[in-house]
This record gives structure tokens, C-alpha cells and sequence, in this order.
């Protein structure tokens, strides 16, 4: 009995080590829904008016049959996983790569030293009265500010 838990806590373990970015794997019908809007005439249309040519939307298609080919295991195949994971890596690198090289501006390792400072005087007073300030107030447990006047909006 003891020999079975402990092989039982060895794949349990190797499972985890295998897959620690289990947390980026969409649910498989969102891969659905990307290719088949991605081949969509509507997508297709747009493709071609932006690039010229259609795009290739097969990776939507095999990250799909992946994701299925995994959920469908029970997370016991682990190349499936794999592979959409990678995938994942990948679609997020193509999108943040103009973030990344972007030299123009010097990238903050830490926020201004005055980053809490109060607000300048006049716009404090600009935003004494505004819904916003109000709530603040309230979730604060500070006095709210009584209307005098009241409100006597009628919509006709």
C-alpha cells in the first residue's frame, strides 16, 4: 500500500514539474471561436484588405485539437500541453515584441518617489464635488457633503 501512494505522489509531482504553466491554457472552445472567426469572410475580407493575402489561421486549429486532446486526458498528456502552452509563449511574444523594442522611452524600474503626493490645489477644487469624490468620501467613513439646494431634476 505504502509503494502505490508513494508512485501516485511521483506522477502527481512529475505532472506539475511537467506543465508549470498550466494557468496560460485557454478553454478549448476560445480556440474554437478564434478560428472560426479567423476564418471567418468577414476576417477574411479584413486580411485582405490589411495585408493583401489571407492569413494562416491553422495554429488556432491545432492549438484547439491540442487543447481538447489534453482536457480530454485529464491533463495526462502532457505533450499536448506542451504544445499549446508553447504556442501560448509564443502568440504573447509576437504581440509584445513592439513593447520590447521600443527604445524611445526609459523604462521604470520603480514608481517617482512623489507618486502619492496630494493633488495640486486647483484641481482639488475642480474635484470637490464630484461623484467620485463623494464615494471616496463614503468608503472613507468621512463626512459626505449635504445638498442645500437638493436636486430637482425632471426629465420631460
Amino acid at each position: 500500500m505504502g509503494k502505490k501512494d508513494e508512485n501516485s505522489d511521483t506522477k502527481y509531482e512529475q505532472k506539475q514539474t511537467a506543465l508549470a504553466d498550466v494557468w496560460a491554457i485557454r478553454p478549448c472552445h476560445l480556440y474554437k471561436d478564434e478560428y472560426d472567426d479567423c476564418t471567418s469572410f468577414k476576417a477574411r475580407f479584413h486580411q485582405y484588405f490589411i495585408f493583401g493575402q489571407d492569413t494562416d489561421c491553422s495554429q488556432w486549429l491545432t492549438d484547439y485539437k491540442n487543447c481538447e486532446r489534453y482536457h480530454q486526458s485529464n491533463g495526462n498528456d502532457v505533450c499536448a500541453g506542451a504544445a499549446v502552452i508553447k504556442s501560448e509563449e509564443e502568440r504573447r511574444h509576437i504581440r509584445l515584441r513592439a513593447h520590447f523594442a521600443n527604445n524611445t522611452w526609459e523604462k521604470r524600474k520603480q514608481p517617482p518617489a512623489d507618486w502619492a503626493k496630494p493633488l495640486p490645489e486647483w484641481l482639488a477644487k475642480r474635484n470637490e464635488n464630484t461623484y467620485l469624490e463623494v464615494k471616496q468620501r463614503e468608503l472613507s467613513g468621512l463626512s459626505v457633503p449635504q445638498d442645500e439646494k437638493g436636486s430637482l431634476c425632471a426629465i420631460m
